[in-house]
């Protein structure tokens, strides 16, 4: 507490006080009104599904209100930073400070004190907080609200190790159950082993999978032996059912353990979703430097006195933080649909108003 009562002086400590009481301001009031609308919008879905009112405070808003504060985080950001800026320059308050013999980089010290808490906490939550309460979100929409949508998958293959193979002809996200399981194991270019089938059921107590009337078929050289099994067998296989799910959102709701798990084991498997793992890794780690980027934007632009007070500066705020969430939305289905590099696609909105911000910055008033 010494330390930084000796480095921030009166107008350090004003800022701060400003910008964070400005961002947690605007926070509640976009939380206010999320909830309005979204519980305005699946009310019905609430009614149809017979859930109490703490049922929709612990299974839904328990996980969507922090993703919603994650999603609007840089708009939160940027309105807080100008709204307060564009206050202080229309009542004069920043022309004494820059006339005294503040030097603009000086006054842009407590926005950045500001935006690295803000980063801190952003980047905590995007590591450790948000991949459990999204998965108490995607678990609810996808049972609730999306349940009539296709919970199945059909036709899996996937290559499990450098020398195995299954198929699942479909599989039920909803009870863990695949039909018509087939699994080829090789050396090189030779079979030495098939196992089929009727039903693979995921066993969530042991942590392994059950098959039922299955039939083995082994091969040494030109002698072949075959069992047919009515019986149930325990397995152990390196998959998961998460590995098969048929939901988009089942990314976001796996920790980074979990994530980067995921990673290694797609480098085998090929199974075409590694620009998506990627990406939502390094989303967690990229977005929350926009509060910095945001910030440097907002001061720049905000920091002039203008005629027509906070309006003009606030509106072109709201313009520029559509345009970044716009911007990262496009990244991200340009890199898992069109092939750009997921680092890119994480860092382009960042980078792009990372340099508009400098050019701002140089054009401000000082």
């Amino acid at each position: 507490m010494k330390f930084f009562k000796q480095r921030l002086k009166i107008i350090d400590a004003y800022i701060i006080g400003k910008y964070l009481g400005t961002f947690m301001y605007t926070l509640i009031l976009f939380v206010v009104i999320i909830i309005i609308f979204d519980l305005s919008e699946k009310l019905d879905d609430f009614l149809e599904s017979n859930l109490s009112a703490w049922d929709i405070i612990t299974k839904y808003y328990a996980g969507s209100i922090p993703y919603y504060v994650n999603m609007l985080s840089p708009l939160i950001n940027f309105i807080a930073v100008i709204f307060f800026t564009a206050k202080m320059a229309d009542q004069t308050e920043i022309v004494p400070i820059l006339s005294g013999g503040v030097s603009f980089n000086r006054f842009l010290r407590p926005y950045f004190i500001s935006a690295f808490i803000i980063f801190s906490v952003n980047l905590i939550s995007n590591l450790y907080i948000l991949p459990n309460t999204n998965r108490i979100y995607t678990k609810f929409l996808n049972e609730v609200v999306n349940k009539n949508d296709p919970y199945i998958k059909l036709n899996i293959h996937m290559k499990i190790d450098s020398n195995t193979f299954i198929f699942i002809n479909s599989f039920d996200n909803k009870t863990n159950i695949g039909y018509k399981f087939s699994l080829d194991k090789f050396k090189g270019d030779v079979l030495l082993k098939k196992i089929n089938a009727e039903t693979i059921v995921w066993d969530s107590v042991k942590k392994d999978w059950k098959l039922n009337n299955y039939s083995s078929r082994e091969v040494n050289g030109l002698k072949e032996s075959i069992s047919n099994v009515i019986l149930t067998k325990d397995t152990v296989l390196d998959m998961k059912p998460v590995d098969f799910s048929a939901y988009d959102n089942v990314f976001e709701s796996m920790t980074g353990r979990e994530l980067s798990d995921k990673i290694k084991k797609e480098h085998t498997r090929g199974s075409g979703i590694m620009n998506d793992l990627l990406f939502e890794q390094y989303k967690r780690w990229f977005t929350p430097l926009s509060a910095f980027v945001l910030t440097l934007i907002g001061v720049a632009l905000s920091s002039r006195k203008v005629r027509g007070g906070v309006g003009l500066p606030l509106g072109i705020g709201i313009f520029l933080s559509f345009v970044y969430i716009v911007i990262n939305q496009f990244a991200r289905m340009f890199s898992t649909k069109g092939g750009l590099p997921p680092l890119a696609a994480s860092l382009i909105a960042t980078v792009f108003f990372g340099i508009l911000g400098l050019y701002l910055l140089r054009k401000a008033p000082k």
